[in-house]
């Protein structure tokens, strides 16, 4: 203790830190218990499929989704930097473009390190696109709006799409949102995180006047979280590791890993073994890809039901970590793949 009064500006970080963290406590959620709750608001609806963020179809069943927009937004923003790094080009590069310069030439000395120069130079436009979009895609995740901002999805509406699921729907189990006028752009406010309302009560006795009952369909949604989206990349990548291949091999040649009459049954059930792996990489990419970001979304969602302010700081740097290394991960293994792909069974021979 002497030694902390020796220190006052160690001492009053470590305050002020208390302060926070006790008043995080007690507008959270836990605090909501016992009469405080003012920063809380109620946990937002989670669901897998994207929603969309008009009330009907704009032509045909086509529909904007809050992922779509959101996919939108980050091409935008790669778009724009683009033009700001290379309007007014240097031989000695400062400012954005020295910073762009860094990541482009830091990225492609590791590609070439593992696909070699030429190779290299080939798959670095959609390796380097790959990886700039997701952790683009994956950081605009926790920005200030994300799953707070959006239209009132009416409580007709809600019912009527569970009731399209198939399954039995019992009012009783359905909660919904209160939200304050009657206009369907809508805010998560603090401390509201009492006002919900079962589906059974708003048939029976309706909401008071000035108030709607609904949930809240956000306008911005991570991109990577919806699984449409991180198939849509696979799908992609895959795609361009196997012209890639033909291209690098010919037809026979890269048909030939798959098909294999040569080398008798055991050659065969190899490719066939080949065959499965190729479908096992595109699963394996999506889910991966999509399970970590949509598990991130709902810790964060989490935590700010429970601890706002103070407890969802840490989430964040974690979720900024998980966001670069899972866009990491999935451009180098495109890199290995693409690698893999272009070099024949006998080239180890050699």
């Amino acid at each position: 203790m002497s030694t902390l009064l020796r220190r006052p500006k160690t001492l009053a970080v470590l305050v002020v830190a208390g302060v926070v963290f006790i008043v995080s406590l007690a507008g959270g959620a836990l605090g909501n218990e016992f009469g405080g709750g003012f920063l809380a608001s109620p946990i937002a609806h989670i669901q897998l499929p994207a929603e969309s963020i008009t009330s009907g179809s704009l032509f045909a069943d086509f529909q904007i989704t809050n992922t779509m927009v959101t996919t939108w937004l980050a091409i935008l923003f790669l778009v724009v930097i683009s033009v700001l790094a290379t309007r007014r080009l240097k031989d000695v590069p400062t400012g954005l473009q020295n910073v762009v310069e860094i990541v482009i030439e830091g990225f492609l000395n590791l590609a070439e390190s593992v696909a070699g120069p030429g190779r290299a130079r080939k798959f670095f436009p959609l390796i380097m696109t790959i990886f700039l979009f997701i952790v683009t895609a994956n950081w605009m995740g926790i920005l200030p709006g994300f799953g707070t901002i959006g239209r009132i999805e009416p409580a007709e509406e809600v019912v009527h799409h569970l009731e399209e699921s198939g399954d039995e729907v019992d009012l009783a189990d359905v909660r919904l949102q209160l939200f304050d006028g009657d206009g369907s752009f809508a805010v998560v406010a603090f401390g509201s995180v009492d006002d919900e309302i079962t589906a059974l009560e708003v048939e029976e006795h309706g909401v008071k006047e000035g108030q709607q009952a609904g949930l809240l369909v956000p306008f911005l949604r991570s991109a990577n979280t919806d699984v449409n989206m991180t198939l849509a990349i696979a799908l992609v990548a895959m795609t361009m590791i196997h012209f890639w291949g033909f291209s690098t091999l010919g037809f026979f040649g890269h048909m030939g890993k798959f098909v294999n009459f040569k080398q008798g049954p055991i050659g065969l059930f190899v490719g066939l073994l080949e065959a499965i792996s190729e479908v096992a990489r595109v699963i394996s990419f999506t889910f991966r890809l999509f399970g970590n970001m949509f598990a991130g979304e709902v810790l964060l969602v989490a935590m700010a039901f429970l601890l706002p302010l103070i407890g969802i700081i840490p989430f964040l740097g974690l979720e900024l970590f998980v966001g670069v290394i899972q866009a990491f991960i999935f451009s180098m293994l495109t890199l290995v793949f693409a690698t893999m792909a272009t070099v024949s069974h006998g080239a180890e021979e050699h």
